[in-house]
């Protein structure tokens, strides 16, 4: 079928963070669960992540952002959207005090003076950061995947998926209005729970699960992440024998192929 849209809309910027860790059966990364009622994967588990901000290209975020060297104003903004979303849904704050990253404590006692405000106004993040005297560990995040909405779609984002190590010492804590759940999974539990239908993955979630999937500890996906070139993908649509359509991502992506019991999940 023809992916060509005449007047398809912008895409906005957009970023994505996959914490991970080491658990007891191997890697684990962090997901949430959005709110039913939020205008895009509602009830679906994802990544925390969310749009870029204006409010990430203040002045003030020049001096308070660690890890710039070497990248462009789009990319700094795109990380410093990332550790904001990750404190705003599910509470972890990749940020340092005095050269040592915050820890558990501190985290809360942040949370705690911080969090409702954030969550109302993104620029009440940069009040944070000068207020707290942080800054924010940008150089933790490792670009893993570079996402494009098909034209096709009426809302799009241009989105940036990082691989960070969580921070040692804090815990994960849902917001409750975007987020309205959280939890640890290995990549591979995660796909067989949407295979059974148990959980709400959509396709691009799903695609970075199974290639993250194939690293056993945060070791060997940051290294694999570290060795990999990063490539813009925008899938397009293929019309299946059964009439349906499914997204397709081309030859050399990297990707592994999803199970044919997943595809069938995606396919309108």
């Amino acid at each position: 079928m023809s992916n060509d849209t005449p007047n398809p809309v912008s895409a906005a910027p957009a970023a994505t963070v996959l914490l991970l860790r080491d658990g007891a059966q191997g890697l684990e990364v962090l997901m949430i669960v959005r709110h039913h009622e939020i205008d895009f994967a509602r009830g679906a588990a994802v990544f925390p992540g969310g749009k870029v901000s204006s409010a990430d290209r203040d002045a003030r975020w020049r001096t308070r952002c660690a890890g710039v060297a070497g990248i462009d104003d789009a990319q700094r903004e795109l990380r410093i959207a990332a550790v904001r979303e990750t404190f705003e849904e599910c509470g972890l704050l990749l940020a340092r005090r005095g050269g040592r990253l915050i820890d558990g404590d501190q985290r809360h006692a942040i949370r705690e003076r911080w969090h409702a405000r954030v969550a109302a106004d993104a620029a009440a993040f940069v009040e944070l950061a000068v207020e707290e005297d942080l800054e924010l560990a940008l150089e933790l995040l490792l670009p893993f995947a570079h996402w494009v909405t098909p034209t096709v779609s009426p809302k799009r984002f241009d989105t940036h998926f990082f691989l960070a190590a969580a921070p040692p010492g804090q815990i994960a804590v849902h917001d409750g209005s975007e987020a309205v759940d959280s939890f640890w999974s290995q990549p591979s539990a995660a796909l067989q729970q949407c295979e059974r239908r148990e959980r709400v993955i959509i396709y691009p979630t799903l695609c970075n699960l199974a290639l993250l999937a194939r690293s056993a500890s945060v070791g060997d996906a940051i290294a694999a992440a570290g060795a990999r070139t990063v490539q813009r993908l925008q899938p397009t649509l293929a019309r299946r024998p059964d009439g349906k359509t499914v997204p397709v991502l081309p030859a050399d992506s990297g990707y592994p192929a999803l199970s044919p019991a997943l595809m069938d999940i995606v396919a309108r």
